[in-house]
């Protein structure tokens, strides 16, 4: 296994301990941090690959240091919430986080998602992806490298690796249905749970870059009770 190193932001003495053991026993090398300063420290001072984060934290809240993370492609990140609530699970998602868990959750099941994104993050580019760094629709353009969106007006949007995951499998199978299950493993590497709303929230965000551009048609159909469709023009060469 690589030598990952994971970061564990978590007030809860005994849960952050927990998390440090295990993911020690899993082979990590792992750093804890009580709040968003001493995250920041540990952020400087290491080269972290996974930030598992509770969102109930002191002074700033998890979601709010989630947004200053969501931009830096190579760190995954992870929500822990001890609330069951939808709430917190979208705005999670919608400020570019990988996974999110419940607390009280299975440390297999957390093990296997760090795992997953882990090796997204390393993943070495397949020799589909390199032929394909560049990717035209409709005025558009898909940056495979920086995983950039750039606009019929130029404007660049760098967006989560969940979006560009899910959007560059909807453009490779343009004008196919692409169903929920396939988006979810593409994006996280798991299997789709019921009323998970990981899929549903990455649409939307998506559509949401599109409807900016008052130019461009709608570009993802939703196939009810099947999945997605891209439905844009892209650009052959």
């Amino acid at each position: 296994m690589d030598n990952y190193q994971v970061l564990i932001v978590e007030d809860e003495d005994v849960t952050r301990f927990s998390l440090r053991n295990l993911f020690e026993a899993e082979g990590y090398q792992v750093f804890e941090a009580v709040d968003g300063e001493t995250m920041s420290l540990m952020l400087m001072q290491h080269s972290i690959n996974l930030v598992i984060m509770d969102i109930n934290l002191p002074g700033k809240n998890g979601l709010s240091l989630g947004r200053e993370l969501a931009n830096n492609k190579n760190l995954g990140l992870i929500f822990l919430t001890g609330r069951d609530s939808d709430i917190d699970k979208i705005l999670g998602l919608e400020i570019g986080a990988d996974d999110y868990l419940t607390k009280p959750f299975n440390p297999r099941e957390l093990t296997i998602r760090a795992r997953n994104i882990l090796s997204r993050i390393g993943q070495t580019p397949s020799e589909d992806d390199t032929k394909d760094t560049i990717i035209k629709f409709n005025q558009w353009t898909l940056d495979s490298n920086s995983r950039e969106m750039i606009s019929p007006n130029k404007k660049v949007l760098a967006i989560p690796r969940g979006e560009y995951r899910a959007l560059r499998l909807l453009i490779k199978n343009s004008g196919q249905i692409v169903t929920r299950q396939e988006l979810i493993k593409e994006m996280t590497g798991r299997d789709l749970r019921s009323n998970d709303r990981t899929v549903d929230v990455t649409i939307r965000r998506l559509r949401k870059h599109f409807e900016s551009s008052p130019e461009t048609p709608e570009l993802i159909n939703t196939i009810h009770g099947e999945g997605y469709r891209f439905v844009g023009t892209v650009e052959k060469g």
